[in-house]
């Protein structure tokens, strides 16, 4: 029995306000989609199975280059964080794990362990900080990390890596996510190729470490905090380092991690057609990486990346399971609810691309009728699956509308008479 840091008479309370709305809902959906043979009960159970991971940093306030304002009741470490993670999928039944940043969540692993497993939680993958400089660290990164000319601060981010595995194998985490923001800010200097061999050469280091049913997921991104050049740019360059490292190196698509109009769902498409989609950090953009609550701004985009994965999904795909986690900073939202909405704007999606008619689908594409290969698409992003999204949440105990059932309980305010209040005016993003 986990944990509950909201009382169940609240949720139960609040779910009894809304359940037969929700009942009648829920049916006047089902035999809408019978009219076209699709079995509603089929679909919930599939969106009741369809989990992603949140971000441990991702309950912090977060900020932008220039200033940071701290929220109320901020997790003062990580055993606050898991807690807040723990509301999190006690109201959506949608996020059971939690993915680390380490130095930022090192902690005994057996007190972590102990308290995720209070709350009903598990771990999904480890993620290493090279970005940026722990206190007493003999080598700083300013200069980059795996990449950087100099050999002692190259392994210095190597030692970083292997000891995020040993952490994460005594937690029972599978994977390791590696990001680094080395590149460059003026023309000539860096040398483009060497750097990249340096790069690789770390990245061989670590990829020896990983243990044999582990995944590395390599993360691209086109730019910042390197704003000439950046390393591991795009998915090209990531491709390149899966297949260079071998079969248990795969590519992380971080949704905000692209130019404007840059099509990510054929990005996805090429990943798995070559066997080297790892996974997503899921979230929203405008003009960069803004790390916008998923689905704010292009919901469309999202079912759209989701049609890829379903679509991949019916072919019966072998040994095809990406990792689904959230990568989010929450500037002026309560994070707790912008990880409850993302993580229901992501199931949001699924269950809309499990319902695009697959046959009529490949009928249109092979006839060339553009329009109704369109419409078929639209037809079920169209279509409200709301009712299903409650429906999967209130069979497991969770919350009908997670966000009012958040408010209702008062965890924030509890939280802040809690945890000491953080000074605002702080420069950069911590």
């Amino acid at each position: 029995m986990s944990e509950n840091r909201i009382a169940a008479e609240i949720v139960a309370d609040e779910n009894q306000r809304r359940e037969a709305a929700q009942r009648s809902d829920y049916q006047a959906l089902g035999e809408k989609l019978a009219r076209s043979s699709i079995d509603i009960e089929a679909i919930t159970a599939k969106v009741a199975e369809f989990f992603v991971a949140v971000p441990s940093w991702g309950v912090g306030t977060g900020g932008t280059r220039f200033a940071r304002f701290p929220g109320q009741g901020e997790p003062r470490h990580i055993f606050d964080k898991l807690d807040d993670c723990g509301v999190i999928h006690q109201l959506t039944r949608a996020t059971p794990t939690v993915s680390l940043h380490i130095p930022w969540d090192k902690a005994d692993p057996k007190e972590l362990k102990a308290k995720a497993a209070a709350l009903g939680l598990g771990f999904d993958a480890m993620n290493s900080n090279t970005f940026s400089d722990a206190p007493d660290q003999a080598h700083s990164y300013k200069y980059g990390s795996l990449s950087h000319v100099d050999a002692a601060t190259r392994r210095q981010a190597v030692e970083h890596n292997l000891e995020c595995i040993e952490i994460g194998r005594a937690l029972g985490s599978k994977a390791l996510t590696v990001w680094i923001g080395d590149g460059s800010n003026f023309p000539g200097q860096s040398n483009f190729t060497r750097q990249f061999e340096r790069y690789l050469d770390g990245m061989r280091d670590i990829y020896r470490a990983l243990p044999d049913d582990w995944r590395l997921f390599s993360e691209h991104k086109m730019y910042e905090p390197a704003f000439y050049s950046t390393v591991v740019q795009d998915w090209g360059t990531n491709y390149l380092i899966a297949q260079t490292l071998g079969e248990k190196a795969y590519c992380l698509v971080d949704l905000g991690h692209h130019a404007p109009n840059t099509n990510i769902e054929m990005i996805v498409a090429r990943l798995i057609q070559f066997g080297k989609l790892g996974g997503f950090h899921f979230n929203d953009s405008k003009y960069g990486d803004d790390d916008l609550d998923a689905g704010s701004v292009e919901p469309y985009r999202l079912f759209l990346v989701f049609n890829e994965l379903v679509d991949a999904e019916h072919r019966g795909l072998k040994g095809f399971h990406p990792a689904h986690m959230i990568d989010q900073s929450h500037n002026v939202t309560d994070p707790i609810e912008s990880l409850i909405s993302s993580a229901n704007e992501i199931r949001r999606a699924y269950a809309q691309a499990l319902l695009v008619d697959r046959v009529a689908l490949e009928g249109h594409q092979s006839e060339n009728d553009a329009l109704m290969a369109s419409e078929t698409l639209k037809r079920a992003y169209r279509t409200d699956v709301e009712p299903i999204l409650a429906e999967a949440r209130r069979r497991a105990g969770g919350a009908i509308d997670p966000v009012a059932t958040y408010r209702a309980s008062g965890y924030r305010a509890r939280v802040a008479s809690e945890r000491p209040a953080v000074k605002g005016g702080s420069g950069g993003i911590v």
